[in-house]
């Protein structure tokens, strides 16, 4: 049964273990043992156990679970690629950003608190 979970509302530990699940179901499904897998990424069988119970396991070790399971490509979805969009190169002066810079007062996002919403307030 799949482990289900909508990345974009869970906690970091729901994501783990979302992710973790899903590498013992590829695991499984590719009829590969917990040892055969440990000596493929060049871990120890504990640390897959670890891994596949959620438990923290390196992102070396992540990473070398991902490449003996032959889906390290899948690694290019976690994160999209920063590079910056050709129109916003013709406004930046064609230039890459290599630094952050705080945002001016007033120009960032309003703070949001508790009680802020039209219908929590009761006057």
């Amino acid at each position: 049964m799949a482990y289900r979970v909508d990345f974009g509302m869970a906690t970091s530990s729901q994501i783990e273990a979302a992710l973790c699940k899903r590498i013992e179901s590829i695991r499984l499904s590719r009829n590969t043992t917990q040892e055969q897998l440990a000596e493929e990424a060049g871990v120890s069988l504990r640390t897959i156990g670890r891994l596949e119970k959620g438990h923290g396991v390196s992102l070396d070790t992540f990473i070398r679970v991902l490449m003996a399971l032959r889906i390290s490509h899948s690694l290019e979805a976690l994160l999209p690629d920063p590079g910056v969009r050709p129109i916003e190169r013709v406004g930046a002066g064609a230039s890459e950003r290599r630094r952050a810079r705080p945002l001016k007062p007033g120009t960032g996002r309003p703070t949001w608190s508790w009680g802020d919403e039209k219908g929590d307030r009761e006057q």
